[in-house]
């Protein structure tokens, strides 16, 4: 069995970083998905295709892919350097701001 073990991205609807801090085991499909000629559903007889387990840290999910056999290949994140401004967002709105209102 393989799987992959990552650490998710956050979304790109949010600029929060919550469930990104946790580790992913996820099992790679075994078999294709096949579609029902009847109602047009996707199916697949991979019930290990949706297993997805969530680990604190990377070494838990390592220890349990070793500990179940599993061949799990890691990716490491990338990691993004924060864009923190000094007064933050209310410096938008500040009385003593120095540059010309552009809106």
């Amino acid at each position: 069995m393989r799987a992959r073990i990552y650490q998710p991205a956050k979304t790109a609807m949010s600029s929060g970083a919550a469930k990104t801090h946790h580790w992913v085991l996820e099992f790679a499909p075994a078999s294709p998905r096949q579609v029902d000629p009847l109602m047009g559903w996707t199916s697949s007889d991979d019930m290990n295709s949706q297993v997805r387990l969530s680990f604190d840290t990377l070494e838990a999910a390592k220890a349990y892919a070793e500990d179940h056999g599993i061949d799990a290949l890691v990716f490491q994140p990338k990691k993004r350097k924060p864009n923190i401004r000094p007064r933050g967002y209310g410096e938008n709105f500040a009385t003593d701001r120095r540059g010309a209102w552009t809106h």
